[in-house]
C-alpha cells in the first residue's frame, strides 16, 4: 500500500491549493447561510429610544405612588402616543398619556401604568396601583449598545443573525460567496432519468447525487448533461462550462480502464495529479486546475458510493474552504457498533451504517455489504464509520468514529 495516498495528505493538498472567494457586500437575504467576512459592530442602541413594554398610561411615578383600589388616584389624560406616532414628547406632572407597546416614552415619565391597573379611562384615568421606578419602560441600549460587537468574522448566518442585522439598520453584510459548482456525469452507458433504457445502459444517478451534495453544502450547482467516452467531447464541455465555474466535479472515467475519457484528456494538460489513496471505497481520484483562471477540479469514480464518499472527504472541505467556514471537514463523533465489521489493512474503510441516539447511547449499524454500487444502501445510511488504515476487524460493542451525514455542522 505504498504507493498509495494517505487521506489526509490528499486532504492537505486540497486545502492548500484552494483559496476563500473574494467577499463582498450582499443583501441579508442572500447572506443566509454564508460566512460573514467582517466584525459587524452595532451602528445604532437597540432599543434606540426608551419605550413602553405594555400598553397603559405613561405617568411620573411620584403622582401615582398611593395609588391602592380602596384609594385610585385620577389622572388627565392629555394625549395618546401609538408606536410609530410619537407627537406628544414631553410629559408634565399631575398628568398622564396614553401609551401603546413599543412607543416612545415622554420626557419627564419614568414609568408606565398598565391598563390592567386602570380604568382605561380617555378623558381622566383611574389607576389602582402604583408601578416601581422604570417599570413597563424598555431603557435605549437595554439590548444592544451602539459599537457592541454583534458578529463576528466567520459566523455563518442564520435567521437570528439576519433578524439582529435588519434591527440595527444593516441592509448588506460582507460575506464570501457561495462557489459556483459544475458536476459532470462521464460515460457512454448513461442515460438521462425518464429516458428509455438499453439493455447495456444506466440512469445517471451521480449527478443528481453530487449535485444535491453540492447544494446541501452551500454551493451553487449546476448540473451538466451526460459526457460521452470521448475525450474531445469532455474537453469541449468542460471548456464550455469553466466561464461558470468556481469549482468542478466529474464523475468517472479516472481508473485504469481503455475508456477512461476523464484521465485521458486531463492527463495531457500536466496540471491534474491522478493517483490511488488508501481509502475504500473512493481508491481512485484526481485534483488540480483546470483553465485560465486554474479553476479546481475533482475527477472522481464512476461508482455512486465511492463518489458519495470521495465528496465528502475531499469536495465538501474544498467547498467550505471556499466560502470561510470552519471547521472544513465534518466533524468526527463516537458510537458503538451494533455488528463487527472487516476492513482491509493499510486502507480507511468508509462504512455506511444507521447512527441512532437512545437512553444507552449513541449506536451504529453498518449498512449492506462492501461494494461501491449499492446505492440503495447508501440511501438507507445517515452515517460513515471511519475505520482507520491499521485497523482490520471491529466487534460488536466495539466504540469507532462515526461521520454523521446529515447534520449542520
Amino acid at each position: 500500500m505504498a504507493d498509495l495516498l494517505p487521506v489526509p495528505d490528499l486532504v492537505e493538498r486540497i486545502l492548500a491549493s484552494v483559496s476563500p472567494l473574494p467577499d463582498f457586500p450582499q443583501p441579508l437575504m442572500d447572506a443566509l447561510g454564508l460566512a460573514v467576512a467582517e466584525d459587524v459592530h452595532a451602528p445604532i442602541a437597540l432599543p434606540s429610544f426608551d419605550n413602553s413594554s405594555m400598553d397603559g398610561y405613561a405617568v411620573v411615578r411620584d403622582d401615582v405612588l398611593t395609588a391602592s383600589p380602596e384609594q385610585p388616584v385620577h389622572l388627565p389624560v392629555v394625549g395618546e402616543i401609538g408606536a410609530g406616532r410619537a407627537d406628544l414628547v414631553a410629559l408634565s406632572p399631575g398628568t398622564a398619556v396614553k401609551i401603546m407597546t413599543g412607543a416612545p416614552v415622554p420626557r419627564g415619565s419614568d414609568a408606565v401604568v398598565p391598563y390592567e391597573w386602570t380604568d382605561r379611562g380617555v378623558a381622566q384615568v383611574r389607576i389602582t396601583q402604583a408601578p416601581s421606578p422604570g417599570q413597563h419602560i424598555r431603557p435605549r441600549g437595554d439590548d444592544v449598545e451602539e459599537g457592541d460587537l454583534l458578529i463576528e468574522h466567520g459566523t455563518v448566518l442564520g435567521p437570528r443573525h439576519l433578524g439582529l442585522l435588519a434591527s440595527v439598520g444593516r441592509a448588506t453584510v460582507r460575506c464570501r460567496p457561495r462557489p459556483r459548482v459544475v458536476v459532470i456525469s462521464t460515460g457512454s452507458e448513461l442515460r438521462e432519468p425518464g429516458s428509455p433504457l438499453g439493455h447495456d445502459s444506466i440512469y445517471d444517478g451521480n449527478s443528481y447525487l453530487l449535485a444535491a451534495a453540492a447544494r446541501s453544502a452551500g454551493a451553487i450547482a449546476y448540473r451538466v448533461g451526460i459526457v460521452p467516452d470521448d475525450p474531445r467531447t469532455f474537453t469541449d464541455a468542460l471548456s464550455d462550462q469553466l466561464v461558470r465555474a468556481d469549482l468542478v466535479v466529474t464523475s468517472g472515467g479516472v481508473s485504469q480502464g481503455d475508456f477512461d475519457v476523464v484521465k485521458e484528456a486531463l492527463g495531457r494538460l500536466g496540471t491534474v495529479w491522478f493517483g490511488g489513496v488508501a481509502m475504500q471505497p473512493g481508491k481512485p481520484q484526481g485534483f488540480g486546475t483546470v483553465g485560465d483562471d486554474d479553476t479546481p477540479i475533482f475527477t472522481l469514480p464512476g461508482n455512486p458510493v465511492s463518489a458519495y464518499v470521495s465528496f465528502e472527504t475531499f469536495v465538501l472541505p474544498a467547498i467550505r474552504r471556499m466560502m470561510g467556514k470552519l471547521p472544513y471537514s465534518r466533524p468526527l463523533g463516537r458510537a458503538r457498533l451494533t455488528h463487527g465489521l472487516s476492513s482491509p489493512e493499510g486502507k480507511q474503510q468508509m462504512v455506511r451504517g444507521v447512527y441512532e441516539v437512545d437512553r444507552g447511547g449513541a449506536f451504529v449499524s453498518p449498512v449492506g455489504g462492501h461494494g461501491s454500487h449499492l446505492i440503495g444502501d447508501l440511501a438507507t445510511s445517515n452515517a460513515l464509520v471511519v475505520v482507520p488504515p491499521e485497523v482490520t476487524a471491529l466487534s460488536a460493542g466495539d466504540m469507532v468514529q462515526v461521520l454523521r451525514l446529515d447534520e449542520e455542522f
